[in-house]
């Protein structure tokens, strides 16, 4: 049985919790121990893990017990103090992106975790929405050539919504950057290598002075990317992703909100292609962009098989996590 800890269920952490919850069903496993600092949530939580002990602090739950498996789904800013902890009490951890947020912490993970055989996992979902997992098989096996050149967006409303609005703190959030931006980083990284140089970064700024709009370019080899991320003033803005990425002989476009065919492939012998076509999903109610467990299930059964079956996570283990985060950093030091 994999004795597992949840630490944070909010909206992100809710939606692990759901999926953790199918995965009970395929797995031995069971939460044990659930923690969040509102009592609104752990009464939700509760109702999904009945037997699982509550606290309302993830320390107390980490000092009060040792687990099989650990999740760190609290605000980014909390990430790293959790986890350092985490490590004396575990063998395997789950930790949302952006896995912290500076470069000092990025060196205390790195000390800590070396040589220790452990499973961890970064929540960088983008890596197994099967709209990107589509178009990485296409890089790597090149049905239509080359890619030439990619533009990827990440648009939101106002984060407003976070506990006690981290979201709009950079210090908390690391800004659009490293929040959001953060995601179609990483992809790129795990579909291209890293990158050769990246070119300005364009950013605009809240009244606050918190960056909240930025445009990166950055090359690969021969290859030209532009990445948008924003969180407009408004949070009645929707969430969207999307990419269009041109190949040799094709040019494929997504668009998280044109459904239900979100992707789109247009060859270069006229024809339209529809790869993918949406599944009945489980949904989830996390008061959150999320409507269904979808890639976040396909994340945490990855991670949990991978336990249970004795082999490394490859799809963003923790190196990987920290290594978009210094990508991210990168760019931060060239805008500031």
């Amino acid at each position: 049985m994999l004795h597992t800890a949840v630490i944070g269920v909010g909206g992100m952490g809710f939606t692990h919790l759901s999926c953790l919850k199918v995965l009970s069903e395929e797995f031995p496993l069971t939460v044990d121990a659930i923690a969040d600092r509102l009592p609104e949530r752990r009464a939700k939580a509760a109702e999904v893990f009945p037997e699982a002990k509550l606290y309302s602090e993830g320390s107390d739950l980490l000092k009060d017990g040792e687990y099989d498996v650990v999740y760190v789904i609290v605000p980014s800013y909390e990430h790293t103090e959790l986890v350092l902890e985490a490590a004396d009490k575990t063998r395997n951890i789950f930790c949302e992106k952006p896995v912290c947020l500076t470069e000092e912490e990025c060196s205390a993970l790195e000390k800590k975790m070396s040589g220790k055989h452990v499973h961890f996992m970064v929540g960088q979902v983008v890596r197994a929405m099967p709209e990107y997992v589509y178009l990485k098989k296409l890089i790597d096996e090149k049905p239509y050539g080359s890619l030439r050149d990619i533009v990827m967006q990440r648009i939101s409303g106002n984060a407003s919504w976070g506990y006690e609005n981290w979201f709009n703190d950079p210090e908390r959030s690391g800004s659009v950057v490293l929040d959001l931006h953060i995601h179609d980083l990483d992809f790129l990284r795990y579909a291209l290598g890293e990158p050769d140089r990246a070119v300005p970064v364009h950013v605009s700024r809240y009244d606050s002075g918190m960056i909240n709009h930025v445009i990166t370019h950055l090359t690969f080899g021969g290859v030209q990317a532009t990445l948008e991320g924003v969180w407009h003033v408004s949070d009645a803005v929707p969430f969207r992703a999307s990419f269009r990425a041109d190949f040799d002989h094709a040019t494929v476009d997504f668009n998280s909100m044109r459904k239900p065919d979100r992707l789109i492939v247009y060859t270069d012998k006229s024809e339209t292609i529809i790869p993918l076509r949406a599944e009945e999903e489980k949904t989830v109610d996390n008061q959150m962009n999320i409507s269904s467990l979808g890639a976040y299930l396909t994340e945490d059964r990855y991670f949990i098989r991978s336990i249970a079956d004795g082999t490394p996570v490859e799809t963003a283990p923790l190196e990987e996590g920290i290594k978009s985060v210094q990508l991210c950093l990168a760019l931060l030091r060239q805008i500031q």
